[in-house]
């Protein structure tokens, strides 16, 4: 039976759209086979991190130099004898924006479920705002037990408002699945080697093989309908990932860590930006999206181009270099 879509209208929000869908079979294998995975994968943040564990502080003998991707140099604006205090501060920053950012997820895997054109489709995206929704919840207790926050990102915050409000059902895939949380991937899994703290190291770790997950779904949804896109389709969504990825590339000149340490924020922002530490940091916070994006067909020579303009395009396998 084909399924059929209904608009209601909402005082709060406007007009949206729900597609219902009657076919309740199996249609895509590997969906289903990734939805039970994701089932039986299922985690308790409250009972499941080690708490108890308390906050470790970054120190120059412990692990967080030795494998931070970011190291003092002598063109930083922080004096080397403040280094620790801007590690601390970053690790209040980066895990603040990832409590953000599983919010925005949460928001905008719901909207899949009421969009997605099929049962298999509707299913993961429910299994994975369950996943978001604990990962709000271990990141909130987290942030809350670092007595150290951040508000929002002001790059971070646009793109998940435009992707929550896509009318498009596919570029919600692409903007949270394939970018918001191929970003969040990389993250995660850096900051579980390099973390000097066992909470946040555990924490990561659960969550980023939720994040695999994912990314995978995304992968599989987009590949199925990406390579039947009209030249005008295609078109839309090269701009929207240029759009992106300068958006996500911005939120690393870390203007309100140099605010929170009274460093002058162009000079940190000069220094973010023109800083090869941090230009290969950026680089390897958008490997995996790169990846994906050659993966859907994606990663066209005008979206490789943009991205060698913005520093963030890493020397890719052949196999992987898109079109």
């Amino acid at each position: 039976m084909p399924g059929v879509t209904v608009t209601y209208d909402s005082r709060e929000t406007g007009s949206a759209e729900a597609r219902f869908v009657w076919d309740y079979g199996t249609t895509d294998e590997r969906l289903r086979a990734l939805y039970e995975r994701g089932k039986a994968a299922q985690w308790n943040a409250a009972t499941d991190i080690d708490w108890d564990a308390g906050v470790g502080l970054p120190s120059r003998t412990g692990s967080i130099d030795t494998q931070s991707p970011l190291g003092w140099s002598e063109s930083c604006p922080v004096p080397n004898e403040q280094w620790d205090a801007f590690q601390w501060e970053f690790h209040s920053w980066m895990t603040s924006q990832f409590m953000h950012g599983e919010q925005g997820a949460l928001l905008a895997t719901s909207r899949l479920v009421t969009m997605a054109p099929d049962m298999d489709t509707k299913m993961f995206a429910a299994s994975q705002v369950t996943d978001e929704a604990r990962h709000v919840e271990a990141y909130a207790r987290y942030v809350d037990l670092l007595g150290n926050s951040y508000a929002i990102n002001p790059s971070l915050k646009r793109m998940l408002d435009t992707v929550v409000a896509e009318s498009r059902w596919d570029i919600v895939f692409l903007g949270m699945q394939i970018i918001v949380e191929g970003l969040a991937l990389a993250a995660f899994r850096l900051e579980h080697t390099r973390s000097f703290d066992p909470v946040i190291a555990q924490l990561t770790q659960l969550v980023a093989k939720d994040e695999a997950r994912h990314v995978a779904f995304g992968l599989l949804t987009l590949q199925e309908i990406y390579g039947e896109l009209t030249s005008r389709e295609r078109a839309d969504r090269e701009e929207f990932v240029k759009e992106a990825a300068l958006l996500m590339s911005r939120r690393f000149r870390l203007e309100e860590i140099w605010a929170r340490l009274d460093v002058d924020v162009e000079a940190g922002t000069n220094y973010a930006l023109q800083d090869q530490k941090m230009i290969d940091f950026r680089r390897l916070m958008f490997t995996k999206i790169v990846t994906s994006l050659a993966k859907v067909g994606l990663l066209t020579t005008g979206v490789r181009t943009h991205l060698e303009q913005l520093e963030l395009l890493r020397t890719l396998p052949s196999r992987v270099r898109g079109s």
